[in-house]
């Protein structure tokens, strides 16, 4: 059971093919292709209200790193904006901004201020390049004013560009990400969106919480926790803020995952003995075993573009290695060799696997615990980390984006990338915090 519970709580792995270059997941995740010259200019305050100056700095803040962070854009420098700043197309030298220095070929720009206690926001995006049309985008939008406000438009106009220049693929911006916390004095489950703000506590069960799974819609979170004297797979439900009725079906039970209708969930159970894998309706009906082996089995996932595809961790050939199977077990396919892997996590396409990797596991052995990136249908693999001790990664809805714990910084924290391993940056610092999970949409 030590064992058992250890292989929830904590990633280590392994395994030698050789190197290659990275070309193949820059096309696979949508990356790599050549990156629009964006600018975004400041937004012109239009009114004469006190609360304006910070309002705007909390908006073109906000816009500004969503673009940043969306991996699809070159950002030009404000060091290289012209002087003049434009709130209305009729205030704009679209020449400027087409031309040397800042040689942008997209601009967003726009006017916003609080009228009546409303935040009012003007945005417009222009091709830069195209003098005699070049409005691509114009937006409006009004809210009670406040900091929050002014955050949730510029998440929704960032959205839009992004939507727009990224290929249609919708934006993460108002995506979130839940993980375990220590902060409160015990593990619980904590959410925050997906760039580190409004970081907040979600369960006060004052005892011990891993492996937070958002459900599909949104709405439910199933965990582990030994609250009811576990561990036991709970499911909570953010609205109500309380449990859901579910079944405990003895033994030690971890790694809930849902399924992409959000109708059922995978879940290790060592109830008859031995941890395997097993499926169950949402309410906990209709339980079903679909491994038999002897050893551990744990942490499984399903393939959310068919949800005909199980990957999961077994030590049935010695170390734990990644293995994939058929939703009903059949078909089962080995996929690392060597060293200790674990964690797997499937990227929305389909395409991909996450995992992380000991790849020299042993007494005596160099080498770190990082998070690689694997084509399932070539079994070829990248690694993506190289500082730290990485551990749970988890894909962002929109499969450029990755979400992972690691110790760089001299403690468990939550820490984002690209797809690529480009742009890692840290997202939690207060406290110990573990295993994040990226909500479906």
């Amino acid at each position: 059971m030590r064992r058992f519970l250890a292989w929830s709580a904590v990633v280590l792995f392994c395994f030698s093919l050789p190197a290659f270059s990275q070309d193949w997941i820059r096309t696979g995740t949508g990356l790599g292709v050549e990156k629009v010259r964006l600018a975004a200019a400041d937004f012109k305050v239009a009114t004469a209200d006190a609360s304006n100056p910070q309002l705007q700095q909390v908006f073109d803040d906000v816009l500004w790193n969503d673009l940043a962070n969306a991996g699809i854009f070159d950002m030009v420098s404000k060091s290289f904006y012209p002087l003049q700043t434009p709130g209305t197309p009729q205030e704009l030298n679209i020449t400027a901004w087409g031309n040397p220095p800042p040689n942008a070929s997209m601009l967003a720009f726009g006017n916003l201020g609080v009228t009546g206690g409303d935040l009012q926001v003007q945005g417009w995006l222009f091709d830069a390049k195209n003098v005699s049309a070049p409005q691509v985008l114009g937006k409006q939008y009004k809210e009670p004013a406040s900091r929050e406000s002014a955050r949730d438009i510029a998440h929704k106009f960032a959205a839009e560009i992004i939507f727009r220049l990224g290929g249609g693929i919708p934006a993460i911006t108002d995506s979130k990400v839940f993980f375990i916390s220590t902060r409160s004095g015990h593990k619980e489950v904590w959410g925050m969106d997906y760039d580190g703000a409004n970081q907040h506590q979600i369960t006060r069960l004052g005892s011990i919480s891993l492996s937070p799974r958002i459900s599909p819609d949104g709405n439910r979170l199933a965990f582990t926790t030994y609250a009811r004297g576990g561990p036991d797979i709970v499911i909570w439900s953010l609205e109500l803020n309380r449990f859901l009725t579910f079944p405990k079906f003895g033994g030690t039970n971890a790694s809930p995952a849902w399924a992409p209708d959000g109708t059922k969930l995978l879940f290790s159970s060592s109830r008859n003995g031995d941890p395997e894998i097993y499926l169950v309706n949402d309410n906990g009906s209709g339980l079903k075993r679909l491994t038999a082996y002897k050893g551990v089995d744990i942490s499984p996932v399903w393939n959310p573009k068919t949800a005909a595809q199980i990957a999961w961790v077994s030590d049935r050939a010695g170390l734990p290695q990644i293995y994939i199977m058929d939703a009903d077990g059949a078909n089962v396919q080995r996929m690392t060799d060597g060293g200790y892997a674990v964690s797997p996590s499937w990227s929305p396409s389909g395409q991909f696997l996450l995992f992380s990797w000991s790849r020299k596991w042993g007494p005596g052995e160099p080498g770190g615990q990082d998070i690689y990136i694997m084509d399932i249908a070539s079994r070829q693999w990248v690694q993506l980390t190289r500082e730290g001790r990485n551990d749970f990664p988890s894909w962002a809805p929109d499969g450029r984006h990755i979400v992972f714990q690691s110790n760089r910084s001299g403690s468990d924290q939550i820490w984002t990338m690209l797809a690529d391993g480009s742009q890692q940056h840290q997202l939690t610092f207060t406290g110990s915090n573990t295993m994040p999970n990226w909500s479906w949409k």
